[in-house]
């Protein structure tokens, strides 16, 4: 093929190959490494931020919270405007007000300062997020090209968040929690300058409808009270109104966003975009998986810092095994097998493989040997989600019009987004009530305060295993959809249905797998 001009035989968004596009991926996989890290580096950090800014215990959930909302809510929103301004001006703008945003959070001097911070972080995040995974779905049309790319951008966007363990350790341990908000800038101005030089956006490929403002206002709501409703359950608890309250206002603006869109002539998500029955198992398992391995960071966390006593940093490189193998099934095993078979024979066995090591992490007692129990079990889902992940994000944006490209890469990071706020809210509550009711049955037997103090413990380890039972359910529910719902064959030039309304294009991609 022809680095120049050759055209992606087939290809559904019918570009010309952009001799650059190799370049380009590296400054948006920075771009992306900068966004998913961030979701965890903060977390090691909250407690020192928490301590200098004097945020109270009732109000530091808002750090990670005003992140999560004006990211989850305003994704879509994103999406659409990187349609319409271009996915090269929309990368580029969000990076440069993520680095703003960071260098506010860094020098904050108070509470307030360090939520508008966060806030306006989540804001350019859901700006700067649907334009990367948009730029890779138009400028990589090759198959077996399309593979590699994504096979790289999935490892990154399924190991980030244990590289920001990692290096949010490290700074805070060693520098400041300051750091862990300036590590964004220079990220951002390398990306940001490598983008403006190299990428090159094909042709014919905005949107320029006019903007769908009873979408944007529907859908950031609905997604703003879906996502601070889980998060407010973690805290309050499900029975609490105002949880009940956000739940009901989210289903009521969702639906009624639903309802717009299929009535609206240019609509800020196209309902084809999410009703392709690939696309629509995709984003599902997808967020079912997500929510499994967020629940899941959050309690090996705490069992290596407080049941283990390991160090942040020793925490964060305990990890590695879990980079090691998302890394591995992603570029290794996604990639060489997704030009060979269909993708739902990557997806199902990929989630079933990470079932496996969760599995295992149900054995979890206080005196669990690392090596013995813990590495083949972030082995395992390393491997199983890399695996998984490749596939998934590049099928995701598989045979859409260019003009859609932007929302379709919103909805799957609104799937992510969204599935990382219902398992951090949903498991921890199922770990919190184990860990109450073991507690209760077994501290009147504790007579010294160091029986009680072992009691704690291992009423905090049951109530991980018991939430993990679930993430191992939840994966294995992941897996019976992508086998299901997902028919997509191997990369080959069949037809499938595109995002062309009612249309049917001859694509690169899925032959129905029988």
């Amino acid at each position: 093929m022809s680095e120049t001009a050759a055209k992606a035989p087939g290809s559904a968004l019918g570009a010309a190959v952009d001799p650059n596009r190799w370049k380009a991926l590296a400054f948006i996989a920075i771009a992306q490494l900068m966004v998913v890290l961030d979701a965890t580096i903060v977390n090691i950090a909250l407690p020192s931020a928490q301590q200098d800014l004097g945020i109270s215990d009732g109000n530091r959930q808002w750090v990670v919270t005003a992140y999560a909302l004006a990211f989850g809510g305003l994704l879509l929103f994103g999406g659409r405007i990187a349609d319409l301004w271009g996915r090269k001006r929309a990368f580029v703008v969000g990076l440069g007000g993520f680095a703003a945003a960071s260098a506010l959070g860094g020098a904050a001097t108070n509470e307030a300062m360090m939520f508008g911070a966060r806030a306006l972080q989540g804001a350019f995040g859901a700006l700067l997020a649907p334009a990367a995974l948009s730029l890779l779905a138009v400028m990589f049309t090759d198959a077996k090209e399309r593979a590699k790319a994504f096979g790289i951008y999935g490892a990154i966007a399924g190991g980030g968040g244990a590289v920001g363990l990692i290096l949010g350790g490290f700074l805070t341990e060693y520098l400041d929690w300051r750091w862990t908000f300036f590590v964004n800038i220079p990220f951002a101005i390398v990306a940001a300058a490598g983008a403006w030089y190299v990428i090159r956006e094909p042709e014919g490929g905005r949107n320029r409808s006019a903007l769908d403002i009873p979408g944007v206002i529907l859908s950031t709501l609905g997604l703003v009270s879906l996502v601070y409703g889980f998060t407010r359950a973690e805290s309050e608890g499900w029975g609490d109104s105002m949880t009940i309250g956000m739940f009901v206002a989210s289903g009521v603006l969702l639906l009624a966003f639903v309802l717009v869109e299929s009535r609206v002539k240019a609509p800020l998500l196209p309902l084809r975009v999410v009703t392709e029955r690939n696309r629509g198992g995709i984003y599902l398992s997808l967020g079912l998986a997500i929510i499994a391995m967020f629940g899941l960071f959050l309690f090996l966390t705490y069992y290596l810092q407080i049941v283990k006593g390991y160090s942040p940093v020793k925490t964060g490189f305990a990890f590695l095994p879990m980079i090691a193998g998302m890394i591995t099934g992603s570029t290794q095993i996604g990639t060489r097998l997704m030009t060979r078979v269909a993708p739902r024979l990557l997806m199902g066995p990929g989630f079933l493989v990470a079932a496996l090591g969760m599995l295992l992490l149900t054995q979890l007692e206080i005196g669990s040997s690392y090596a013995a129990l813990l590495l083949p079990a972030m082995l395992l889902l390393g491997l199983g989600m890399g695996t998984a992940f490749m596939p998934a994000m590049s099928l995701a944006t598989q045979g859409v019009k260019p003009q859609d490209a932007g929302v379709a890469s919103a909805m799957v990071n609104t799937s992510q987004q969204v599935g990382g706020a219902i398992g951090t809210a949903l498991l921890n509550t199922i770990a919190a009530s184990a860990t109450t009711s073991y507690i209760a049955d077994h501290i009147a037997g504790a007579s010294s305060r160091s029986q009680q103090q072992l009691v704690q413990l291992e009423g905090m380890v049951e109530g991980y295993t018991s939430a993990i039972w679930f993430a191992v359910g939840i994966l294995v529910v992941a897996a019976g959809i992508a086998l299901t719902l997902v028919n997509a064959g191997r990369p080959g030039g069949s037809t499938v249905a595109s995002s062309e309304e009612g249309a049917q294009e001859e694509v690169a991609v899925p032959v129905v797998a029988h």
